[in-house]
């Protein structure tokens, strides 16, 4: 008999005593993980961190005493421990919850309204227990890292957006970790890149926020998605939270198309399901790139467009914060070249000025 695998250590931080009671249950329905203890507030939080360290924590941001985002800086200077933020995204905090992510959390987790069905209890049980589960396997010193690669890049002024058309599309898929990997290499490129076209797992609300933070620093245009945008050179369109986003037309009169559908591998937006439709209309004129994030998602639609005749590029794994997404891409030989994030932007300006 083998040694049996060493349970993931979870710690619950929720003012809530309902939520934490929540999410409590949901860590003790999986023999995987081990809940070593709950607290509704940061002091609390603390004085458990001191006797057990935990392998994630989940993290709400609205607490009393210390707010979450204050205690997650504290934390990670100390203890640079994988985080998910655990929060009800309201209008008023999605902007905090998504500096979250640039201090150090991983993913983010929206707490739903309704939870009175058994279905809808065991499905959400389900889904916190697959998160916990990848945040456990995240490189913290390589999140750690980009970030601190990321506040060395000068700042550059976007420019105005000239329509250009655009025949040749790069297609991007990542989840956790993803936010801060994006920024990284669409602050390197330049204005002239063929349109580009991106699926991060986030929630609804989120990725405008987000797309509208890049945009304020990158020479690139980019937007959140809307139905019917065009994508021409210079352009980024990033997948609406709680959307599906699908590219369409033909090559010079490229567009996306914006769906309430389906869930793909529990996601939504789907990145197999953005690059499918790259796939299937831009063929040999897109590059795929798949990045840091937990799960299987992308990997099946990496391959489908190398198949079509794509390049297709996964993140290696040291670079990666969580590497799931990539390694799923990597077994199915769904790539024809691995890279670091590092040298993704340079592989991409070096293969399209040659245009």
């Amino acid at each position: 008999m083998g040694a049996s695998k060493k349970r993931i250590k979870v710690l619950v931080v929720d003012d809530s005593v309902i939520f934490r009671r929540v999410l409590a249950n949901a860590i003790e329905s999986d023999i995987e993980l081990d809940l070593i203890g709950t607290a509704a507030d940061a002091f609390e939080a603390v004085d458990i961190i001191e006797k057990d360290i935990p392998d994630v924590i989940t993290l709400d941001i609205e607490m009393p005493k210390m707010d979450g985002l204050t205690f997650l800086d504290k934390l990670m200077h100390k203890h640079p421990i994988p985080v998910i933020i655990v929060s009800s995204i309201t209008k008023g905090n999605k902007e905090v919850c998504l500096d979250a992510f640039h201090k150090g959390a991983i993913d983010i987790i929206h707490k739903p309204e309704n939870l009175k069905s058994n279905t809808n209890l065991y499905d959400f049980y389900s889904f916190v227990c697959e998160k916990v589960k990848g945040a456990s396997q995240a490189n913290m010193r390589q999140k750690q890292k980009l970030l601190v690669d990321l506040s060395g890049i000068k700042q550059v002024q976007p420019k105005a957006p000239v329509i250009v058309q655009t025949t040749e599309i790069i297609a991007i898929g990542a989840s956790a970790g993803g936010t801060t990997a994006i920024e990284f290499i669409l602050r390197r490129l330049p204005a002239d890149m063929p349109g580009i076209l991106i699926t991060q797992h986030m929630p609804k609300g989120f990725t405008m926020l987000f797309a509208n933070r890049l945009n304020d620093i990158c020479p690139l245009e980019i937007k959140e998605a809307e139905n019917g945008d065009r994508l021409y050179q210079g352009r980024v369109l990033i997948a609406r939270g709680g959307m599906q986003m699908e590219l369409v037309g033909t090559a010079g009169n490229y567009r996306v198309s914006i769906t309430d559908t389906e869930p793909v591998n529990r996601h939504k937006p789907s990145v197999d399901v953005l690059f499918d439709s790259v796939a299937k209309v831009a063929k040999s004129r897109a590059t795929g790139i798949i990045l840091t994030g937990m799960g299987a998602d992308g990997a099946k639609g990496l391959l489908n467009m190398k198949q079509s005749g794509a390049f297709t590029i996964a993140q290696d794994e040291k670079s990666s914060v969580v590497y799931g997404m990539p390694f799923q891409a990597f077994k199915m030989n769904a790539h024809n070249i691995e890279l670091s994030l590092q040298k993704i932007p340079d592989y991409l300006i070096d293969k399209y000025k040659k245009r």
